[in-house]
């Protein structure tokens, strides 16, 4: 029987309370919209993951300047894996941005923001590939990596002696723009200096030699020729390798190693272009979803 409070009366008496109007179908409606509730959370942290992996993985670059041309062209859009260098040595041939701080002369002038909120617009568009980069950051192709002499030219072609080698070897380069052919050697430039077979550059330990594609329009290696490192970089200041134009979409493209050089990839650098730029997504994605179980686990309390 049922009393005036809602209850029922069991066979022995004892009284039990109904459930009240609307009760199971709340309990069974709740499973199904809790994923929809925390979906914009898990994409949130999934995006500030991402961004904060990117931090240390990978990185947009803005190019300001022709010196790479055409191999990367003015305001194109490349990605520059961080992380390889610190798994395996850099290549001959590989396509790097660098910290050029106390080596090179800014190859673009900047104008400094005007106000804070174009400070902070800056750095903002810096980070994600859109503005202007810093004028200490440059991007060269490595020559020359530690222990090799560089010089120039064998029948206008840049020559490359490895260490321990018995002679230069001479590279073929299809992908240089306007050649200027300038001569440099161990001696300076010129051709007074540096005549046919003149010994090359030797580049110190832990720096690299490293030219434009663009030789006609390249502030690089061969015009720091003279101060004390011989136009060389120190391999601690590279950024990272350049590895995939991403914009504009027209001319998105893998930036691999030219045949002309022998040293090959190593085992980071064969990875598809594709997964590295994707792995900061998928990765932000998979830390996102701890957090949002843990999230939940605290609402339940």
């Amino acid at each position: 029987m049922t009393t005036a409070d809602g209850q029922d009366d069991g066979p022995d008496g004892a009284t039990t309370t109904a459930p009240a109007p609307g009760k199971h179908a709340t309990t069974a409606g709740k499973g199904s919209t809790s994923f929809v509730k925390e979906l914009p959370f898990l994409v949130i942290v999934a995006f500030l993951l991402a961004l904060l992996i990117k931090a240390f993985l990978v990185q947009a670059f803005y190019i300001p300047s022709g010196s790479m041309q055409q191999t990367l062209e003015l305001r194109d859009r490349v990605l520059v894996n961080k992380l390889v260098y610190d798994f395996r040595d850099i290549n001959r041939g590989e396509v790097v941005v660098f910290n050029g701080l106390d080596s090179f002369t800014p190859e673009t002038e900047i104008a400094p923001p005007a106000n804070g909120v174009q400070r902070v617009l800056r750095v903002v568009s810096s980070a994600i590939g859109v503005g202007a980069p810093g004028e200490k950051d440059f991007i060269k192709r490595v020559i020359g990596i530690p222990g090799d002499r560089v010089a120039c030219c064998d029948e206008g072609r840049v020559t490359v002696q490895p260490g321990g080698a018995a002679r230069p070897v001479a590279l073929d380069e299809p992908y240089v723009f306007e050649d200027d052919r300038m001569p440099f050697c161990a001696a300076g430039t010129g051709d007074v200096l540096c005549p046919a077979g003149a010994e090359g550059v030797l580049v110190p330990e832990g720096r690299l030699w490293v030219m434009g594609d663009h030789r006609g329009s390249s502030s690089d290696s061969r015009f720091h020729i003279d101060d004390e490192n011989s136009g060389t970089v120190p391999q601690d200041k590279v950024i990272g390798r350049a590895f995939v134009i991403v914009w504009p979409l027209g001319r998105a493209t893998v930036l691999s190693v030219p045949e002309t050089f022998d040293a090959a990839l190593g085992p980071l650098g064969a990875l598809p272009a594709q997964a590295l730029v994707g792995a900061p997504y998928a990765l932000g994605l998979v830390g996102a979803l701890p957090v949002a179980a843990l999230r939940r686990r605290l609402r339940r309390r």
